[in-house]
């Protein structure tokens, strides 16, 4: 059994080896690290040390030394396989098969051979932007002035980009390497303004800036952020996109306060990376930030790998409570009922650095432990903007607040705050449920949602298991992002629709429910599917699809349509397949006979060509 790299790579950045090593030998904390009594050789003093850090384990008397996969082979003689397999299990994950062709496999070995090489690259230009922060005055009076250490700037790796527009052409031999365009450190493409015109292409990305490297989990550095010195435009500057760098999943300071964050027992979500580095120098090292983008609930999944309690600090502001409500459509598929999620608002005229130094840490952990919970916060939220002593407002009101409730997990909050929305509207529960059309209300909406339309009307197509499989990627992918349905053509949703059952019911419904109520979240979707026959088959598609690693995870439309189209390809060529086998099958002195085959390879040449420049 193969299993897929970026599984592992999950599974390890998921698991701590802390827990695991510490269910088969006694640990005690000594300094950064654990330590105890090797399991691999008889010793009295300790010599084994497990780092939280790393998430490694390493024996100074014996050499023993991997990690948590590594320890369950080694201590209890399991297999690769096996050991995969029993640690996803403590974590609740399912192991993928790898049933990629030796193409693809390849492929995806190139693309992690290209990232190693990008974050090699990526860390010498920290390297020399840290030996650059030491001969700046310049840069040193800013830090000093923002109240940061030599410490903390050497903990969180600072550096300085000096002016000038080819300052990494001292550092790499050659500046004209691809790499550095790939990596987000070099711009090309275009005339450097400072040369001249008509003269180098080539300048550096970060220029005279204070630099803030962004690690991921494993401590790799993917990327960099750099914040000007003065009052330039713009203020901060990240790297762009890159084959290890997505700002939609990283967070700033993660890697740095993974440790001080399980210790805190919860993880301080504020807006930029002085925030951060700040706060870690002022005695709060469980804080991370934002990458100058909205929080996503790729974000959200991630923080709740390492605690069950998140708060996000805004500034008080208009803009901060446009900020909180983002975050608070972001957090609600996680907010689940041993979960909290609550929100900061300082004073507007203040961020956390800045009231810590006026008010103390006492004050602002006080404040932190009354942030508003994500209950009050969400009921603020769809009252905002109605005069809730008027029918208009209170209908108002709970036209914002269905979509937010119905993006929550089943549980005892949602059924809490289902209540007190239909409390606070002056409906009723019973009404509220018929106007909402949840599943039991005895709506007639219901039923008439459930009724199929004429796109599942016909002969059912049977199917071989291949396409059974990208029909169901397909379904994953709109029970994931119901909008992206209408990426498909209408000859694409026949097709789905006369599916076998259950797939092709449950497109059927899905092709209903897109025309009646357009995109909703999956926990929308969930609830609409209790009590049908197919909910079983949607509830699996989707519990394999949350035990996904984060890169598997699709958020970016554009890789939804890639997808989507290209299973849509596949299974159209399964169906040409067999109905070039069926017509092979008529009499040779049939008329139609040729005239079908003609057709038929054509269409099936024009998929595969389809399917090339889809997969290119």
């Amino acid at each position: 059994m193969a299993i897929p790299q970026s599984f592992i790579q999950e599974l390890l950045a998921r698991a701590d080896v802390v827990e695991i090593v510490g269910r088969h030998v006694q640990l005690k904390k000594a300094g950064a690290n654990f330590q105890g009594l090797c399991p691999f050789h008889a010793e009295k003093s300790p010599s084994f040390t497990v780092s939280p850090t790393k998430q490694f384990y390493h024996c100074f008397g014996c050499g023993q030394h991997g990690n948590a996969i590594g320890f369950l082979m080694e201590h209890a003689g399991m297999g690769f396989v096996e050991a995969v397999k029993d640690l996803a299990g403590q974590y609740g994950l399912e192991v993928p098969q790898d049933d990629r062709s030796p193409r693809d496999r390849e492929l995806a070995a190139q693309l992690r051979r290209q990232q190693a090489t990008i974050t090699d690259v990526l860390e010498k230009a920290g390297q020399a932007w840290r030996r650059q922060l030491k001969g700046s005055p310049r840069a040193i009076d800013y830090l000093k002035g923002r109240g940061l250490s030599g410490e903390i700037a050497r903990r969180f790796g600072l550096g300085y980009a000096p002016e000038g527009w080819h300052g990494l052409a001292s550092v790499f031999p050659a500046y004209d390497d691809p790499l550095l365009v790939d990596s987000g450190l070099v711009i090309a493409g275009e005339e450097d303004a400072g040369a001249g015109a008509g003269q180098a292409r080539r300048y550096d990305r970060f220029r005279d800036r204070i630099m803030f490297p962004i690690r991921n989990v494993k401590g790799e550095c993917i990327g960099f952020g750099g914040r000007v010195l003065g009052d330039e435009k713009p203020k901060y500057l990240n790297s762009p996109e890159t084959p290890v760098f997505s700002k939609g999943r990283e967070l700033y300071g993660l890697y740095e306060a993974r440790n001080a964050v399980r210790e805190a027992g919860y993880v301080l979500v504020t807006e930029g990376y002085m925030d951060v580095v700040a706060l870690a120098q002022l005695g709060f090292p469980n804080a991370v930030a934002t990458l100058g983008t909205a929080c996503t609930p790729e974000h959200v999944q991630k923080l709740f790998r390492f605690t069950d309690s998140v708060v996000f600090s805004f500034d008080g502001d208009a803009a901060g409570r446009r900020a909180a409500r983002r975050a608070l459509e972001a957090a609600l598929p996680h907010a689940g009922d041993t979960r909290s999620v609550k929100f900061l608002f300082l004073p507007a005229e203040h961020d956390p650095d800045s009231y810590i130094r006026a008010h103390g840490q006492d004050e602002f952990l006080r404040y932190v432990r009354q942030a508003v919970p994500l209950s009050v916060f969400l009921l603020e939220a769809t009252a905002e903007d109605c005069d809730l002593s008027t029918a208009e407002g209170r209908s108002r009101m709970l036209t914002m607040a269905q979509p937010l409730w119905a993006a929550l997990p089943d549980g005892a909050l949602r059924r809490q705050l289902f209540a007190e929305i239909a409390d606070r509207s002056q409906v009723g529960p019973h009404e509220l449920a018929q106007l909402w059309r949840l599943p039991g209300s005895g709506g007639a909406g219901r039923r008439r949602e459930r009724e199929p339309r004429p796109a599942q009307v016909g002969r059912r197509q049977p199917v071989k298991p291949k396409t059974v499989a990208f029909a169901e990627t397909i379904a994953r992918l709109v029970l994931r992002h119901s909008s992206s349905w209408d990426l498909l053509t209408q000859p694409d949703h026949e097709v789905l629709c006369r599916l076998q059952a259950p797939l092709g019911d449950l497109f059927g419904w899905l092709d209903s429910g897109s025309q009646e109520h357009g995109g909703q979240p999956w926990a929308a979707l969930q609830a609409g599917l209790q009590g049908l026959e197919f909910a079983g088959l949607a509830e699996r598609l989707m519990a394999y699809d949350e035990s996904q690693p984060i890169s598997r995870v699709v958020e970016d439309i554009d890789t939804t349509e890639r997808d989507l189209r290209l299973s849509m390809v596949e299974i159209h060529l399964d169906l040409a397949a067999a109905a070039i086998e069926e017509a092979n099958r008529l009499p040779q002195s049939d008329p139609s006979r040729v005239g079908r085959l003609l057709k038929l390879s054509r269409r099936q040449q024009q998929l595969l060509d389809d399917r090339r420049q889809l997969r290119a």
